[in-house]
């Protein structure tokens, strides 16, 4: 399934997580990101920690957790490729998707899609080489 059409019909909830160049980890709840195109996603982020990691290391990993008994979602291996402070889609969401939030939406980080895995692995899969 497509990324675009995964995040346009899952259910759940999301984390980002980074490291700063220290490797210094820090997690996040991000709500589900905003589907560029299939190879590229983005995510408003206030001027915080993961914003702050993301400028001396570009890796990411985002984790969705569907809603539901069973352990469904995506993992998301990702890595920063640009950044915006204005323009049309970032005051699109500061208005209509985060209301709340509106005047601390700062930036929008986009992110190339490095690898999509399922949320649980099996042991064979890492076998034959997937690692998480």
């Amino acid at each position: 399934m497509k990324i675009s059409k995964y995040f346009e019909t899952a259910i759940g909830r999301g984390v980002l997580a980074t490291a700063d160049a220290t490797g210094m980890v820090d997690i996040a709840l991000y709500a589900r990101p905003h589907v560029i195109d299939e190879e590229t996603i983005a995510f408003p982020m206030l001027n915080r920690t993961t914003y702050k990691n993301l400028q001396s290391n570009p890796h990411a990993a985002y984790l969705f957790l569907e809603e539901g008994p069973e352990h469904n979602g995506k993992r998301l291996l990702l890595t920063k490729i640009k950044e915006e402070e204005e323009g049309e889609l970032i005051e699109s969401l500061r208005q209509k998707t985060y209301p709340e939030l509106k005047d601390k939406v700062e930036y929008l980080v986009y992110f190339k899609v490095d690898c999509i895995l399922p949320l649980v692995e099996t042991y064979e899969k890492k076998e034959a080489g997937v690692h998480a």
